[in-house]
C-alpha cells in the first residue's frame, strides 16, 4: 500500500491556493512540507485527509489507512493520560497503549488528568494517539508545537520507529526534525496563478 497523488488542484475559501501537485509515498518514506504560511499546507493535508475534497486530481491510500493529527491535541480533559489513550485505542479497534505511553515518556503521567498537563505534556499525549491507531499513513500538521527539544526527539524517533515498521508520514513543519531519510516538497512552485483563482461566471462580476 502506497500513498499517491495525482495532479492536485485544492482550494481554500472556495479559492485554488495549489495545482497540479503530485507525489508519492511508499512504505518506509516520509515527506516534509515546506512553503511559507499561507501557502496551503495545512489545506493539502486536510484534503489529503479526507476533511475536504479535493477541486481536482486523485488521492489514492486505501481505505481507513490515514491516521490525521492538526493542531489541536484532541484529548478529554477529565480522562486521565491512560484512559485517553485507550479511548482512542477502542475506537481504532486496538489494544495495546504501553508502546504509546514509553514512546512519548507519558508512564509516569499515566493516571494524571490530562485536563492537568502542561502544554507540552498534553502535546505528547495528543501525537502518542498516533501509535494506537494502527494506521501506516501518518499526515501531521506541525506536529511539534509547544514541544521541548527533549520531546521534539521522541517524536522523531517514533517517526523512525513507523518508517521502520513499514509505515509512510507526511509532515509540515518549519523546524528540522533530523529525519535525514525524509525527501522534502516545497509547495511554492505550485501555487495556483491568480488567473486560476476565478471561473467565468466569477469574472462578470469583476
Amino acid at each position: 500500500m502506497s500513498l499517491n497523488v495525482t495532479d492536485l488542484t485544492i482550494a481554500r475559501g472556495g479559492l485554488p491556493v495549489l495545482n497540479g501537485l503530485s507525489f508519492a509515498l511508499d512504505p518506509g518514506q516520509a515527506l516534509i512540507l515546506r512553503g511559507p504560511n499561507g501557502s496551503g499546507k495545512t489545506t493539502l493535508l486536510r484534503t489529503i485527509a479526507g476533511l475536504q475534497p479535493a477541486l481536482s486530481g486523485t488521492i489514492d491510500a486505501g481505505e481507513d489507512q490515514i491516521a490525521y493529527a492538526a493542531h489541536s491535541d484532541g484529548l478529554k480533559a477529565m480522562l486521565s493520560v491512560t484512559e485517553n489513550l485507550q479511548f482512542w485505542a477502542d475506537v481504532f479497534g486496538q489494544n495495546d497503549i504501553e508502546p504509546a505511553l514509553r514512546a512519548f515518556d507519558l508512564t509516569t503521567l499515566q493516571d494524571r488528568l490530562a485536563g492537568t498537563l502542561s502544554a507540552g505534556q498534553k502535546r505528547r499525549l495528543g501525537l502518542a494517539r498516533l501509535l494506537v491507531t494502527g494506521r501506516p499513513v501518518w499526515v501531521l500538521d506541525e506536529p511539534t508545537v509547544s514541544l521541548d527539544t527533549a520531546s521534539v526527539a521522541l517524536f522523531a524517533d517514533a517517526v523512525r520507529v513507523h518508517l521502520g515498521q513499514g509505515g509512510m508520514a507526511l509532515i509540515a513543519t518549519h523546524i528540522d526534525l533530523g529525519l535525514d531519510e525524509a525527501a522534502i516538497l516545497d509547495v511554492t512552485p505550485f501555487a495556483a496563478k491568480p488567473e486560476a483563482r476565478f471561473g467565468a461566471s466569477d469574472e462578470a462580476f469583476l
